[in-house]
């Protein structure tokens, strides 16, 4: 068995729109923290805290890193990112309050059933960045590998953005998937979608540039939108489609990370071939 990650890392040292802080206590520090934890608490009274910050000055009840073989307790990071930083699944409740008139689904609510299946391929590497991936396009790509999508597919559209990672480029350099494209995708009992760039709609600069020059809000993020008619997830930020061998015949796992109440979540995707 072959597996392929499909993920991008959350990294604050690359370029984000929404920038990611990682607060990060090594081993020495994370000791040394403990100890003032231990000895003043938020939870407890004043007198408790004046008695453990009296045991902590003399000595009695201070923990630091020396208490710990090495002088090394456990590591610890806090991260500070948007739910959409990284390679991500993103719930119904994203796309709007209702989905096919219903209560949208928070990606707590995602079921499972959809995030484990057979994936297929679809290659637009070809499509320059601002370009629309359209119906036809689908069906052509569908043609040359001679496949039908089954329903609970999940569909993984390449683009080749992926290669932009960590550049700010990244995010104004990918084609977009038509709504028309999605929809026919969806028609076929698809539920999750997957593309390889920073959104499955084209490039913001370029949605805003047509609506200004049009004011037809149809331009603004109709595939993320379309979710509001049609019920569906889609994962963005994927990476490393080009190095599954093959176009269909492989599963696909993106479980997201259960977080209550939120829109989106972080998955770490992949590829498993048998």
């Amino acid at each position: 068995m072959q597996i392929i990650d499909l993920s991008l890392p959350i990294d604050d040292t690359a370029f984000e729109p929404f920038p990611v802080r990682i607060n990060r206590l090594d081993h020495g520090k994370g000791g040394d923290r403990l100890g003032w934890r231990v000895a003043v608490s938020r939870r407890r009274g004043i007198w408790a805290n004046i008695k453990g910050v009296l045991g902590y000055i003399t000595g009695k009840r201070r923990i630091t890193r020396r208490s710990f073989p090495n002088k090394e307790f456990l590591a610890l990071e806090r991260v500070s990112a948007i739910v959409h930083t990284g390679t991500h699944l993103d719930a119904p409740y994203h796309f709007g309050s209702r989905s096919e008139g219903k209560r949208a689904k928070m990606i707590e609510e995602v079921p499972l059933e959809w995030c484990y299946g057979n994936g297929v391929v679809l290659d637009f590497s070809h499509k320059r960045g601002g370009e629309l991936i359209t119906q036809q396009d689908i069906k052509e790509a569908l043609q040359k590998i001679r496949y039908e999508i089954e329903p609970l597919d999940i569909v993984l559209i390449r683009t080749g953005a992926d290669r932009y990672w960590g550049e700010e480029g990244y995010f104004r350099n990918f084609p977009g998937v038509s709504k028309e494209a999605l929809a026919f995708i969806l028609k076929k009992g698809v539920k999750i979608i997957g593309v390889d760039a920073y959104s499955l709609d084209r490039p913001f600069h370029l949605m805003f540039q047509d609506f200004f020059e049009t004011h037809d809000n149809r331009y603004l993020w109709p595939t993320h939108l379309y979710g509001r008619e049609k019920e569906y997830c889609h994962i963005e930020r994927l990476a490393n489609l080009d190095k599954i061998p093959r176009p269909y015949g492989f599963k696909v796992a993106c479980f997201p990370i259960k977080i209550k109440g939120a829109s989106a979540s972080w998955v770490r995707a992949v590829a498993i071939i048998e």
